[in-house]
């Protein structure tokens, strides 16, 4: 039996990451691994690493480099473990590129995480993943593809993960992959292709998450709104959602990554309507022009957007919506441009998050005729970004009054005494986790973390807001 070793794992990129992570971490643990938070206390460094955009990648040779440079000035003595996208995208050019990574797994690993770990810990270096599209690994079939032994990060059909990052939220996986073929996204090419976890599996790992003391799930994937097309049920997810909303112990449930052009009435009926079920929609426009768009291998346009917006307000008025969009695609003008920031002064979004188009390897725009100076797209980001954070101000403005509930994730230390300037700091239900504002509660000091508090909106600072508690927290 090999001895007792540490282990410190660093996540970087997306919540599906977090949850990959997790699984990694409950692998290790269940093998007698014990996780540690301080690097320099660790006998593995590993390093879960996102290959998203260019930003992300270096974020993630940075990280590596970091951990590496913790041996060169003698406070560790930690083999450093890259994992996660950038590995799985680039095994061999990373190990290449980066021999102060003492290894390079992929995700074909993560099932032998431990005793991969513990062969490198004696000296052995094993061979990094060979780069391959893991679309090909399973059927063409959605319907065939559950039959399939291919490893999937974050598919297990009992729970083993370990929380960790605390909180009263976390992100649950309900799928993996994505069909889709946007030419800007190399995603699926080293995600593979679209798999769902059974609804068992998920209620289960939900009724763990409840016992950590998770108030909030956040349902990840790269795209939801997928969710079951390969268990023969394209509207799965509308009753999972009222299964998970029914878990003892979740407040709220919220939905993340949901393509615009799979939307349906039924599923904006269940996330506007079902109680525990937060009216919340992460849409993913990219673009509003319809020949960007269309270059992107997309579907809709401004009236169409406009059009289920309009629906899910009508069902909800205080629905809070969120978006992403790409500027700088190749081919695209001024007209372009226009039509985008038309669009957006519409919508009246909660939040967008806007990126300038950068090439990644592999995806049909990166041979795209029509790219713009690197420093146009820099000057059309950053105009744009300016504009969106105006625009997202206005519509958080326009919660003043609104009745809320806020999930609080840090309070006032009771130990201080009473301080009327003390801020307890949460979210309301349009807000999710890290990628939107946060809401305070001003002069509450008796509140814990988990508790949802009943409030009302009483001024905004950009994207936050500020509110007063109107009823007993729960």
């Amino acid at each position: 039996m090999p001895p007792t070793r540490t282990v410190a794992v660093t996540t970087l990129g997306c919540a599906r990451n977090e949850v990959d992570s997790e699984e990694l971490a409950g692998r290790l643990a269940d093998d007698g691994w014990v996780l540690v938070e301080d690097a320099e206390a660790a006998d593995v460094v590993l390093v879960n690493t996102c290959g998203f955009v260019e930003a992300a990648k270096r974020d993630s040779i940075d990280t590596l480099l970091d951990a590496a440079d913790l041996k060169k000035v003698g406070t560790s003595s930690a083999v450093v473990v890259a994992v996660g996208c950038l590995a799985e995208r680039y095994g061999p050019q990373l190990a290449a590129a980066l021999p102060e990574a003492d290894a390079v797994l992929g995700f074909d690993d993560y099932p032998d995480i431990s005793a991969r770990l513990h062969s490198v810990l004696t000296g052995d270096r094993p061979a990094p993943p060979a780069p391959r599209d893991r679309r090909r690994l399973l059927p063409i079939t959605p319907t065939q593809r559950p039959a399939t032994s291919v490893a999937i990060p974050g598919h297990l059909q009992q729970v083993l993960r370990r929380r960790l990052a605390g909180g009263p939220a976390a992100p649950l996986k309900i799928a993996s992959g994505c069909d889709r073929r946007c030419s800007f996204c190399a995603i699926p090419s080293f995600r593979g292709a679209f798999v769902s976890r059974r609804p068992a599996e998920l209620i289960a790992e939900a009724h763990w998450l409840a016992e950590q003391g998770v108030r909030e799930l956040v349902l990840v994937s790269e795209n939801s709104t997928s969710y079951g097309k390969d268990l023969a049920d394209v509207r799965l997810l509308e009753t999972v959602l009222a299964q998970l909303a029914a878990v003892d112990g979740i407040e709220r449930v919220r939905v993340s990554y949901l393509q615009p052009a799979e939307m349906r009435p039924s599923l904006v009926d269940v996330m506007t309507g079902t109680a525990g079920v937060v009216p919340y929609f992460d849409l993913s426009f990219q673009h509003a022009s319809p020949s960007m768009l269309r270059r992107m291998r997309r579907f809709g346009d401004s009236e169409r957007f406009l059009e289920l917006l309009a629906a899910i307000r009508q069902r909800c008025p205080v629905a809070g919506i969120r978006s992403n969009v790409i500027v700088g695609f190749p081919g695209e003008t001024e007209a372009d441009l226009e039509e985008l920031e038309r669009f957006l002064g519409d919508a009246r979004l909660d939040a967008v998050g806007v990126f300038g188009y950068s090439d990644e390897d592999g995806t049909e725009a990166a041979g795209m005729e029509g790219k713009l100076p690197a420093g146009e797209i820099r000057e059309r980001a950053a105009w744009l970004a300016g504009l969106a954070d105006l625009l997202a101000a206005e519509r958080a403005a326009e919660r003043i009054g609104e009745a809320v509930d806020v999930l609080v994730e840090s309070a006032a230390d009771a130990d201080a005494g009473p301080d009327p300037a003390a801020t307890v700091e949460g979210r309301a239900a349009h807000q999710a986790p890290e990628v939107d504002g946060t809401t305070m509660l001003a002069g509450s000091t008796d509140l814990l973390i988990g508790q949802l508090v009943p409030a009302r909106v009483v001024d905004a600072v950009g994207v936050d807001l500020h509110a007063v508690a109107i009823g007993a927290p729960r």
